[in-house]
């Protein structure tokens, strides 16, 4: 099989890393499987896939025409037979582009916590949660399947990289604990936990937080840790940056932080997790609560966000002080991700999605009319709503990421 794998961007983020390593699992499995999308920093991780990239060209607008051209044209040189968007605006250009001009299938996986209504009801949905993949059934979505974010087990490993090396490049304190929380600096699902973890660290007494990451809020997130360090009156919250590779990050944590794809590569590393969510939430993983992460995703909602710095310290605190707990949920998370989250079980379930995907392809080709209409006028309607806020200052950043289904549901 011919397959072009096309991430939304190729900025450090869980979804966009997660189709450029599933990429490689089915190169592996014995595909051909090339990577089209915008240069980015995530391009050196797939020339150390030994995957092909292909860069798409500069769009003004999304969904565009001008990549959808292009896209078209790398499918019809290579004789691909399936395209992969990842998130809506890619999964638009595919289905518009590639699938619309030619009849060659689209598939759309979306990582986030909500699914664009606009996207073609015939298009086959690849979605991370089984709370989300429910909720588009009841929309009346059928083909809908769930891939949890896979994890790669070779790569993220303990004693991957060089953890005193780590200390020393960012002067932590080697006598205090260490909380790391791997991000994006973005508002939207994760400034306010950001924020409440600077708080609670800069309450306790000999622990210091990492923060790995950056984005649109990072002057927000380095004035809070400068008032968290001024209060605590120590280097209480350190910010990395951006990291290519967050390997050393993840091995240097005493506990980790985090949500979605973060939160599974910190458990691939046998350390004990505290999930962050929204309004408040933070929660210990243990075996009595991860059924819920396993229907919501590693995500919650809480009753609100001024309880949320005294419920993350309220969790760390026996944490950081119990070290055989620490080890005991370290190893428990470690082989959960062993069971249930291997990027090669994830490929492999990925494969019998594009065979189902081509083997429906001609029903799809004759049917495609109504659906597609469907989709356009669902569009225009979304750009006018933003439009709209925009004007009125309700806009977002991420419409979609805005309104997790998991804050819906509540």
């Amino acid at each position: 099989m011919k397959i072009v794998v096309y991430p939304h961007v190729l900025e450090i983020g869980g979804s966009q890393l997660n189709a450029i390593e599933l990429a490689a699992a089915v190169r592996d499995l014995g595909h051909e499987v090339v990577v089209f999308g915008q240069p980015g920093p995530l391009v050196k991780r797939i020339e150390e896939l030994d995957l092909e990239f292909v860069p798409a060209p500069r769009p003004r607008g999304r969904p565009s025409p001008r990549v959808m051209r292009a896209l078209g044209r790398l499918v019809e040189e290579r004789g691909a037979d399936l395209v992969h968007g990842y998130e809506w605006t890619t999964a638009l250009e595919a289905y518009w582009g590639p699938r619309a001009r030619r009849g060659v299938p689209a598939v759309a996986t979306v990582m986030s916590m909500a699914v664009a209504p606009f996207l073609p009801r015939d298009m086959p949905l690849v979605v991370g949660t089984e709370q989300i993949a429910d909720h588009e059934r009841r929309a009346g979505r059928a083909n809908v399947a769930v891939i949890e974010p896979p994890v790669d087990l070779d790569h993220n490993v303990a004693g991957a990289d060089d953890v005193a090396e780590f200390h020393r490049r960012y002067g932590l304190d080697a006598g205090a604990q260490t909380v790391v929380c791997v991000t994006r600096l973005a508002a939207e699902l994760k400034l306010e936990g950001v924020l409440a973890a600077i708080d609670a660290v800069a309450d306790l007494t000999a622990v210091q937080l990492v923060l790995v990451g950056d984005g649109p809020t990072r002057g927000t997130v380095e004035a809070a840790a400068e008032r968290a360090n001024a209060r605590a009156g120590r280097r209480a919250v350190i910010l990395t940056g951006s990291l290519h590779d967050p390997r050393s990050a993840y091995a240097a944590a005493d506990v980790c932080l985090g949500m979605g794809g973060s939160a599974l590569r910190a458990m691939a590393f046998g350390r004990p997790l505290v999930v962050q969510g929204e309004a408040g939430f933070w929660e210990l993983l243990t075996p009595g609560t991860v059924e819920r992460f396993l229907w919501t995703g590693w995500y919650g909602a809480g009753d609100g966000a001024e309880h949320g710095v005294a419920r993350l310290t309220g969790l760390l605190g026996p944490l950081l002080a119990d070290a055989e707990r620490r080890a005991e949920l370290g190893r428990y998370a470690r082989g959960l991700v062993e069971e249930r989250f291997s990027l090669r079980r994830a490929a492999e379930r990925q494969l019998e999605l594009y065979e189902a995907a081509l083997a429906g392809a001609p029903i799809q080709r004759r049917n495609w009319m109504a659906p597609a209409i469907v989709s356009a006028s669902g569009l225009t309607a979304y750009r006018f709503t933003r439009r709209l806020n925009d004007v009125l200052g309700r806009g977002s950043v991420d419409d979609f990421n805005s309104r997790p289904v998991a804050t819906a549901s509540r």
